[in-house]
């Protein structure tokens, strides 16, 4: 890290590095202004994205996650910690990349940030595009620009999967009218009535929902549901169960007070 006088304007950079050499390019470098006005001396982060990228794999499906400001953390891990692992034998079976609008530093609802492996204008074509949530979509819903990206993507991916409240984005994006969809516990009859064009589930009993090409969830840790549910239609059941023991689910599951050693 290197520290700037403290009379500059604080930046925080993130560049791209590429090996041929070429001078490193800044994306969206200029922080908000109360940012600046709190980080009397800024610092700059190089991040080499390139070397990231150069393991993507062509011939493999791709899961994309949208990133977007509050998201909700689990609703993002949840998915990439399901495709992410290989089988049994070590063979990777997917490329799974993040995805927002800039390259920014993404901040979820937790505080933990994420850094995107794409933008919108550069993200590959996805085999599964994953719409998780925020505790407030006002804002997500209102970005023309995400809304955008949802519609050019569902018309080439094999599955479209939301959790939590990404049901909105689904339902503002018109791309699931006329199809099942299940989203937070208490939140289906809002939904119902701002899209009356979905078929909205009952959140009270309803935890996962497949229709076509489209699934979704009460999201948070039930994003793990339609994440092996759709993992298992991808690969195997066999997989499956590798990853469900690899993330100890059962003794997640079957939890109580007996088996905490108390």
């Amino acid at each position: 890290m290197k520290t700037l006088p403290t009379l500059v304007l604080a930046l925080f950079v993130v560049a791209v590095v590429y090996e041929s050499g070429e001078v490193p390019q800044t994306v969206n470098a200029a922080p908000p202004a109360q940012d600046i006005a709190a980080s009397p001396q800024g610092e700059t982060c190089v991040i080499n994205l390139e070397k990231r990228r150069k393991t993507f794999d062509e011939s493999l499906p791709t899961i994309g996650v949208i990133l977007f400001d509050d998201v909700l953390m689990t609703e993002v891990t949840a998915p990439i910690d399901v495709f992410s692992k290989p089988r049994e034998n070590g063979t990777v079976l997917f490329n799974v990349v993040t995805v927002a609008e800039t390259l920014q530093p993404v901040s979820t609802e937790s505080g933990l940030r994420m850094l995107p492996d794409y933008t919108f204008s550069d993200c590959p074509e996805l085999t599964v595009l994953v719409v998780p949530s925020a505790y407030d979509m006002t804002a997500t819903v209102g970005n023309d620009e995400i809304v955008r990206f949802i519609k050019k993507q569902n018309a080439h991916s094999d599955f479209t999967m939301s959790n939590c409240a990404g049901s909105q984005l689904i339902g503002e994006s018109g791309i699931a009218d006329g199809r099942k969809i299940v989203t937070y516990i208490g939140g289906g009859g809002d939904l119902q009535e701002k899209y009356p064009a979905l078929q909205v589930q009952d959140d009270q009993t309803v935890s996962f929902v497949e229709d076509g090409k489209f699934l979704s969830s009460n999201g948070n840790l039930a994003s793990y549901i339609s994440s092996l549910e759709l993992l298992e239609k991808m690969s195997s059941k066999e997989h499956r169960d590798f990853v469900e023991s690899y993330l100890y689910l059962k003794r997640l599951t079957k939890w109580d007070q007996s088996a905490s050693g108390k």
